[in-house]
């Protein structure tokens, strides 16, 4: 196997192995650090020594030994300390077979998706800390989800793994009860995981397919939990409306294909047909969030079977209503172009402007790239050409960039 393969294997089964090392010894912080020294390990020795037949026992085993250091080490610095004999018994009796790898029965990785989205932390650290442990994303791209630098991400982060730390948070699956105060936080983690899977932020590929198919299986868990909450239905149709463009939305050399260019024959039908019934049952309850709104925007792109079919009106109703309950500047972005399709491109560049006063967004790739589009719409293609190529020095997303650049050289035309 690769080096790129092994890196697959490794970030697809990374948090189920820490669900399982924080499950066997409780500390979330030396946890992490522990599965991240057997992640380097094995990325290091497998693609010279091959697979192990049971790679995840593998790691589990890896960060075991990580973990009895650790709590060797803490009995050292405590016997310093404290010299409390109590304290070192019931120390010693954690380390007692830290190597032997049992199969979890449950599914450690939604346990630990509920641990991390925990009261004791403010939503943002919740978020933050999920993405990071569940979801394997990278500082900078929470970062990038967020709208903050990655510094303020990393200060973010440590301090929700202290908190975790002294809580004393048990690892377990929550009642009821907390499953509903928690589960805010757990859809906005799902619902962000998602995003960096489908259109990866950073980097040469234009999807983690890992990421976006692994947010579905959750999705579909904790909606399996809670199946009477409305807006976790609206995510489950959410994630599988947009999941179902996934073959088209890429060429043969891996280049970003946009909507309105896709072959909509390569469209999921099953999948549409899935998470069309799941929204419309969801609509029908009664008051209606952000992810049954976008779940009912995917529906409508998708049963259009050609872009000059989609229903742009009822769109822009549906953004205008998702607007209306944020003040999210992607929100206010997507309205505009919406705002355009429908009134003309001048109406959607008078809905951009006053972002630029806005410290979160001012600045942002996908300002310029919508207003290359839109400005390209408006008969202006110099104008256009100028965003689009300000668009691609700006995003980290390879693919992105490289459409955003063809995109501008059609404009100039041959040189």
């Amino acid at each position: 196997m690769g080096s790129g393969s092994t890196e697959h294997l490794l970030r697809d089964i990374a948090p189920h192995v820490l669900g399982a090392v924080v499950r066997r010894y409780g500390d979330f912080a030396a946890a992490e650090d522990a599965v991240q020294e057997a992640l380097v390990a094995a990325a290091t020795q497998w693609p010279a020594r091959g697979v192990p037949d049971n790679p995840r026992g593998w790691l589990i085993h890896v960060a075991g030994r990580r973990m009895a250091d650790h709590v060797r080490a803490e009995l050292a610095r405590r016997r310093r300390e404290t010299a409390v004999v109590t304290e070192l018994a019931d120390d010693d009796r954690v380390v007692a077979a830290p190597d032997a790898v049992d199969p979890v029965a449950e599914d450690d990785t939604l346990i630990l998706l509920f641990m991390c989205c925990h009261p004791a932390l403010t939503d943002a650290s919740a978020i933050a800390l999920t993405l990071r442990a569940v979801g394997g994303l990278t500082t900078a791209e929470i970062a990038n989800a967020f709208l903050v630098p990655e510094a303020t991400m990393a200060q973010r982060i440590s301090r929700a793994k202290q908190t975790i730390k002294k809580s004393g948070v048990r690892f377990h699956m929550p009642t009821p009860e907390d499953r509903g105060a928690r589960l805010s936080a757990v859809l906005h983690v799902l619902y962000l995981i998602f995003n960096e899977g489908y259109a990866s932020s950073v980097g040469e590929h234009l999807a983690r397919v890992d990421l976006s198919s692994e947010a579905i299986r959750l999705a579909r868990a904790v909606h399996h939990l809670l199946p009477d909450d409305a807006e976790l239905a609206g995510l489950v149709a959410l994630m599988v409306l947009t999941d179902a463009r996934r073959p088209a939305r890429t060429g043969p050399d891996g280049e970003l294909i946009p909507l309105d260019e896709q072959d909509r024959t390569l469209w999921d039908n099953e999948a549409i047909t899935e998470g069309v019934a799941l929204i419309s049952r969801t609509l029908s309850r009664g008051a209606v969030g952000a992810y049954q709104l976008q779940a009912a925007i995917a529906a409508i792109h998708d049963e259009a079977a050609r872009a000059a079919d989609t229903d742009w009106p009822q769109i822009l109703a549906l953004y205008g209503l998702w607007r209306r309950m944020t003040d999210n500047p992607m929100v206010t972005l997507s309205y505009a172009v919406a705002a355009a399709m429908v009134h003309g491109p001048a109406a959607g560049l008078a809905l951009i402007d006053p972002l630029d006063r806005d410290a979160r967004i001012a600045g942002h790739y996908r300002l310029d790239a919508v207003r290359g589009h839109l400005f390209e719409l408006a008969g202006d293609p110099a104008t256009a050409l100028v965003h689009y190529r300000a668009a691609a020095t700006k995003t980290t997303s390879i693919p992105e960039r490289n459409y955003l650049i063809n995109r501008a050289a059609r404009l100039a035309g041959p040189t």
